[in-house]
């Protein structure tokens, strides 16, 4: 299992993801889970993976293969002129994956589980997020929930539910999505640090502040010990009931 986190904002983007894959409690390792396409001034997508590791590879395997043979005729994520057709690739990719191997994950009992969010911006347009499927189909944010969140999510999900909204600010929503990391990593042992993390600005069109944010970052390490404290305060500070 993992976690991640894809916030569209007016600012920009905020994504993150943590690192941890295991197979088992004896097969513990660290494999990224972001994956970037870029063309420099001109576009940004991003790829948040969550699900059977085998899966999100093969995916992000091909879609890297398709750019990398640029075929004239073809569409890959360095020529789509859409945010919504590199979703209908990703979503495409997955289907494939699906027709090759669906079969062999069913005899031996495996789901055929992935779930990836597709962000970014191509230049002529505004950043978009979206939260392709298993099945290939997709969905796209909206002002009202700008964000989507994929693997083990229960635990982070009330403080960003809370906190983010369109219009909050970057730096803020960075903040908040650090303690969901904090409180999903402290609840289920399938979820672990190194996070890393991307901030993208409207109109940059370079994924130039992309950070991996281990257990002892001092910030990151602020952050948790500066929240535990604040909730311990505030719960503190609540009154009692007065029914018996």
């Amino acid at each position: 299992m993992t976690y991640c986190v894809g916030v569209l904002l007016e600012q920009g983007l905020v994504l993150a993801s943590d690192t941890r894959t295991n197979a088992g409690v004896d097969q513990v390792a660290i494999s990224p889970k972001m994956h970037t396409f870029e063309v420099r001034n001109e576009r940004v997508i991003v790829l948040l993976t969550a699900g059977n590791l085998a899966i999100t590879q093969s995916v992000v395997n091909r879609l890297k293969m398709s750019v990398d043979n640029n075929l004239s005729d073809s569409k890959h994520l360095h020529n789509t002129s859409s945010l919504f057709d590199a979703a209908g690739l990703v979503g495409a990719e997955l289907r494939a994956v699906f027709e090759s191997d669906g079969e062999h994950f069913k005899n031996h009992d495996i789901d055929f589980n992935a779930s990836i969010i597709v962000a970014g911006q191509i230049k002529g347009e505004k950043p978009r997020l979206f939260h392709v499927y298993a099945a290939g189909n997709f969905i796209e944010t909206c002002i009202e929930t700008p964000y989507f969140q994929i693997g083990e999510t229960k635990y982070g999900k009330p403080i960003v539910d809370r906190v983010v909204k369109h219009n909050s600010d970057i730096m803020d929503v960075v903040k908040c999505v650090l303690i969901s990391f904090d409180s999903t990593i402290r609840s289920n042992v399938s979820v672990a640090a190194p996070i890393d993390l991307l901030i993208y600005r409207v109109d940059s069109l370079h994924a130039d502040c992309k950070q991996r944010i281990t257990e002892n970052d001092p910030y990151y390490s602020t952050v948790r010990q500066g929240w535990g404290a604040g909730l311990k305060e505030v719960f503190s500070a609540l009154p009692s009931p007065d029914w018996c």
